[in-house]
C-alpha cells in the first residue's frame, strides 16, 4: 500500500527547507569566523615614514578613516604614496592632527578581507609617531 502524495509532500519540503537553512547557517558562521581571524591575525607589521598629506573619513554604509604618506626618498625624486586606513578613532585624531607633518606610522597588513567595509586598504595604521625636523 503506497502513501498519497499529498501527505508525504509536506513533509519532504521541511526537510529540505531544514537542510537549505542549516547549509545557510553554516556558510554565514563560516565567513564571520574567517572574517575575524583575518582581522585579529596580520600578515605583517612594520612602521613607515614621511610626510602625511591626508586623512579623510570615507564610505556610505561603512565609514572607514582613509590617508596617504608620502615616501620621500631622495631629493629631486618622485614621492612614492603609502595608502592605510585608521580603524582607531583615537589614532585617527592623532592623524588628523598631524597632517602635513613628517610622522612614522606604524601598521599591521591584514590581507584577505571580505570586504572594504573594514577599510579600503590592507594596512591598518596602529600607532603614529611625529618627527622633529
Amino acid at each position: 500500500m503506497t502513501t498519497p502524495v499529498s501527505t508525504t509532500l509536506p513533509h519532504v519540503l521541511r526537510r529540505l527547507g531544514f537542510f537549505t537553512l542549516s547549509i545557510l547557517a553554516i556558510g554565514v558562521l563560516l565567513v564571520i569566523g574567517y572574517t575575524a581571524l583575518m582581522l585579529n591575525w596580520s600578515y605583517s607589521t612594520g612602521e613607515r615614514a614621511g610626510f602625511l598629506q591626508k586623512i579623510s573619513h570615507k564610505g556610505f554604509v561603512c565609514k572607514t578613516w582613509e590617508g596617504e604618506l608620502s615616501l620621500v626618498s631622495m631629493p629631486g625624486t618622485t614621492p612614492e604614496k603609502f595608502l592605510f586606513t585608521v580603524r582607531d578613532e583615537a589614532v585617527a585624531k592623532l592623524v588628523n592632527d598631524s597632517v602635513g607633518k613628517r610622522v612614522t606610522l606604524s601598521y599591521a597588513q591584514h590581507i584577505g578581507l571580505p570586504s572594504t567595509c573594514f577599510g579600503e586598504t590592507q594596512y591598518f595604521v596602529t600607532a603614529l609617531k611625529a618627527e622633529a625636523l
